[in-house]
């Protein structure tokens, strides 16, 4: 038997994998939202996370860039894989601070009124939605890739990569437009 093109997980143990990880991410960053103050273990260091969370999402929109590139124009495998890890655990380091702010700091309400406010939450809607999606494309994106099957992983890379670029790059955006309401 070749060990080598021997999974380390089946089909079916990925999908539960996937579906338990794509429902308790939600589920968590939702709990958090409305987490009552006297649960948070407020530190200064936490106020300085969405700054770092937005340097991490402009770190995985430049690497996602690259790894395209890579793939794409310079045929070099070796790089896209590099820079698509990469992406992914910039992503999955974020994910770990976007939580723990959250668990530290109260919910930033955003502070401007009308037209700028409107299209803050059109953003923010759609980021979110967005960010709860791209999360299992992008493990099934990788599993494809790892398991030899690269059919699949291009079909869905297609897709996959303008919607990861897309919530990394929103990601940005709304730090930016909630940066002059946060408090601390």
């Amino acid at each position: 038997m070749n060990t080598e093109n021997k999974q380390w997980i089946s089909d079916k143990g990925f999908f539960w994998l996937v579906l338990g990880i794509s429902m308790a991410v939600p589920a968590v960053v939702t709990l958090l939202r409305f987490l009552p103050d006297t649960y948070r273990i407020s530190s200064d260091f936490a106020y300085q996370l969405p700054k770092l969370n937005a340097i991490i999402n402009s770190l995985v929109s430049i690497c996602l860039v690259f790894g395209l590139y890579a793939i794409r124009v310079k045929k070099n495998r070796a790089s896209h894989q590099k820079f698509m890890l990469a992406a992914f655990i910039l992503s999955t380091v974020f994910l770990v601070s976007y939580v723990t702010y959250h668990f530290s700091v109260s919910h930033q309400p955003y502070c401007k009124e009308g037209l700028q406010k409107t299209i803050y939450l059109i953003i923010l809607a759609s980021h979110i939605l967005l960010a709860a999606i791209i999360l299992p494309m992008v493990l099934y994106t990788i599993y494809f890739s790892t398991t030899g099957n690269l059919v699949k992983h291009r079909k869905l890379a297609k897709f996959t990569f303008p919607l990861w670029l897309y919530v990394s790059v929103t990601g940005v955006v709304v730090y930016l437009m909630l940066s002059p309401c946060l408090q601390h």
